[in-house]
């Protein structure tokens, strides 16, 4: 097996507006990938609105906010969550955006978790909603992007801004698109296909389809319980859709 460089460890979650049900798919992608064997790290990239712990039901004795300042290694920021199998770093609810950070703290940051992430198989960066400079960074120095959609068109119109933006900033840069909350597996793909459309034509390139996540109350129940989906309904159709996701980039390469 070809040994992994630091920046192929890194997959960045990203979505161009809240509500699509990003970090929740970062969590249980994180369960599924351990579940297969995987070391996994779960980084809470989101200063502003960052919400990894609260999901969890998570108490970090240190945050990525700790990390900007100093005060601790991103090392000594790793927590286990025994439930989910995987660790995590926690991000620091209302300190601010990333855009707010000078490029020398957001560096810092991201040397420490290159070098972090020598003992793990893969790196899920959950980054904050939007198209911010901050973001944008973070999602230029993974080995891969994964663009998190719903059917709503304001949805796929900032899917398509995120795609566009990384494209500028790493033009031999790597994406994909989950789509997520689909009321079917063919309605998933519709929308993906329409996505697809877009950057085929504007944009010269075609992301491909990592997953569609279908729509499950169960999820909602999981998340009001602060308890992984893999472990509350293992069994639900939304467990499976991830699952079929961590497959998909495990045969890709990238987990």
């Amino acid at each position: 097996m070809i040994e992994k460089s630091a920046e192929t460890r890194l997959i960045a979650i990203a979505s161009g507006k809240g509500g699509v049900g990003k970090t929740w798919l970062a969590i249980t992608l994180a369960q599924a990938l351990s579940r297969m064997g995987r070391r996994v790290l779960l980084f809470d990239g989101d200063l502003g609105l960052a919400n990894v712990d609260v999901q969890l039901g998570l108490l970090a004795a240190h945050d990525l906010g700790a990390v900007i300042a100093g005060r601790v290694t991103l090392a000594q920021a790793v927590e286990r969550h025994a439930d989910g199998g995987f660790d995590v770093v926690a991000g620091q609810s209302g300190s601010g955006a990333l855009s707010t950070l000078e490029p020398g703290e957001l560096d810092r940051a991201l040397v420490g978790l290159r070098r972090a992430s020598s003992a793990y198989d893969c790196v899920l960066m959950d980054l904050g909603a939007g198209v911010e400079s901050g973001v944008r960074r973070m999602a230029a120095a993974a080995g891969l992007l994964i663009v998190v959609a719903t059917e709503e068109p304001t949805s796929l119109t900032d899917a398509y801004a995120v795609l566009k933006l990384h494209k500028a900033d790493r033009p031999d840069g790597k994406a994909c698109v989950v789509v997520n909350q689909a009321t079917t597996q063919t309605a998933g793909e519709r929308t993906y296909a329409t996505l697809r459309q877009a950057c085929v034509t504007f944009l010269r390139r075609e992301p491909a389809l990592a997953g569609v996540i279908r729509r499950d109350d169960r999820v909602r129940d999981a998340i009001r319980r602060q308890t992984p989906l893999l472990t509350r309904h293992p069994t639900c159709a939304a467990a499976a859709d991830v699952e079929a996701l961590a497959a998909w980039l495990a045969d890709a390469g990238a987990a």
